[in-house]
């Protein structure tokens, strides 16, 4: 009894068709003579694959016969056939891929969207991504957060704390997929997308896209270079008050300057020593330890100098004025939208709701499985909500903190003296990105953040050093 086994739907490519599968498990049990076939691509566009498939029904003594070409594989001209028209049809497969690759190449040169996974922060509209607010908000943060802490794991931990979630994708046939926990790798695939730029991205190249961009190409290219170079210059490790340049001193090698110290005859020597040379010793890098008050002392001298005429102090207070109501924008959006999607989410548990005693069976169990999707996310919503609003009142705190860095700025001679150690640190976090020794040509390089001054250069008679004798530290600068 003739028997057919149709895959409609599913490519010839694919071996791995249900009815295909069928095909092949009948063959084994014995019950088929002879396969026919409309073409011979409907079988398989692989010649590496058909000639398996030949050599399986070889071995089980089975014909095939195409009926649109006229052969059969029961002489050796219809095999000789055979091979020449699966030649030419994976010649055809493979000429379809390279034309598709193209399409979607030149599409994505233009900047456009071609399809995948949306990114968080865009929704699809007419074959186009257009900004999601609210998840525009998550994206801002990371960058945000990345450019404070300059570590992904960092970033992914303070996410998880404040309930984010990834994005939320649902297939057609309902189910459900991201809303997961942050981990770095996700941090890092946002940071890394140039479509937040306003790019599109189509393997190692950029392209403008017609998108409008997330974050500013300047912001994303800074990020792009912190991630290449792995700096950490910016991040201050540990609360020690006698450790001012702690996570900003540099060596001439690049690697850190961790801060040490001695005891002799009953005083403490501070200093500081190059990291990769207590590792792989003088080989490697050369630089002697260098006194800590000296060094310390030179950095201040030059934020007093930045610091003179009271444009430093307004600048940094603009500056820091202009990043609070960035944030303060952002945080309106997700307060001004939560509400709404807190109605939408409540009204959808409750038509599902509804629903339940109407369904039996499977239905029900997957009926619940949504309305326990719903009311998760549900929750979240709510709990970010109250997020929000206390993140609203933290930024009010934040203004006041700007304003005593401002003030601290712009009377630096008449406070600083006075300042607390941890004060101090404070305040140096805020102003210096790095500073850099180099002994091979005599200089110090102090390196403001981007929102003081652009990079002062002081030549050096000699770079600050410890004297081995123990004697009173001095630094002629």
């Amino acid at each position: 009894m003739p028997e057919q086994y149709d895959d409609g739907g599913f490519t010839g490519a694919n071996t791995e068709r249900p009815a295909f599968q069928k095909l092949l498990s009948d063959i084994d049990a014995g019950k088929i003579d002879i396969v026919l076939v409309y073409k011979v691509d409907r079988l398989s566009r692989s010649l590496l694959d058909f000639a398996k498939v030949m050599d399986r029904f070889n071995q089980k003594g089975i014909a095939f016969v195409s009926v649109t070409q006229k052969f059969s594989t029961a002489d050796a001209m219809g095999r000789l056939t055979l091979n020449m028209l699966m030649s030419f049809a994976e010649f055809e497969r493979e000429m379809i891929g390279e034309r598709t690759r193209d399409k979607i190449a030149a599409a994505r040169r233009k900047g456009k969207w071609t399809g995948g996974q949306v990114p968080l922060g865009y929704d699809v509209q007419d074959k186009k991504l257009v900004i999601n607010d609210l998840e525009a908000v998550v994206v801002h943060e990371i960058f945000d957060l990345y450019d404070q802490h300059q570590s992904a794991l960092a970033v992914a931990k303070e996410l998880n704390n404040k309930g984010r979630r990834t994005k939320s994708y649902q297939a057609r046939n309902g189910r459900t997929s991201g809303n997961q926990k942050w981990g770095k790798d996700a941090v890092l695939r946002i940071l890394k997308n140039g479509v937040y730029a306003g790019y599109m991205p189509y393997g190692d190249e950029l392209h403008e896209a017609e998108h409008e961009a997330i974050i500013d190409r300047e912001r994303f290219m800074k990020i792009g270079s912190l991630l290449d170079g792995n700096k950490k210059n910016g991040h201050r490790h540990g609360n020690n008050p006698d450790c001012l340049l702690r996570g900003i001193l540099r060596c001439q090698c690049n690697a850190a300057m961790t801060p040490a110290s001695t005891r002799k005859k009953g005083k403490v020597y501070r200093y500081y020593r190059c990291v990769q040379r207590d590792k792989k010793g003088t080989k490697v890098c050369d630089v002697r330890q260098i006194p800590a008050q000296a060094i310390e002392d030179f950095v201040v001298d030059r934020i007093r100098e930045a610091a003179l005429g009271g444009k430093l102090a307004q600048k940094v207070g603009k500056s820091f004025q202009a990043a609070i109501d960035g944030k303060r924008k952002s945080l309106d959006i997700e307060r001004r939208d939560l509400p709404q999607e807190i109605a939408k989410l409540s009204d959808t548990g409750r038509r599902l709701v509804d629903k339940v005693t109407e369904m039996d069976g499977v239905a029900s169990k997957l009926l619940e499985d949504r309305i326990n999707q719903v009311g998760s996310r549900l929750g979240q919503a709510e709990s970010r909500l109250m997020q929000v609003e206390r993140g609203l009142a933290e930024l009010d705190r934040i203004e006041a903190e700007t304003k005593w860095v401002t003030q601290a700025i712009e009377h630096f001679d008449a406070v600083w003296e006075t300042m607390t150690p941890m004060n101090r640190i404070r305040l140096v976090g805020v102003l210096v990105k790095s500073v850099r020794i180099n002994e091979k040509d005599d200089t110090v390089t102090a390196t403001l953040t981007d929102i003081c001054l652009p990079e002062i250069k002081v030549n050096a008679v000699s770079p600050p050093r410890m004297k081995p004798s123990g004697a009173t530290m001095e630094a002629s600068l």
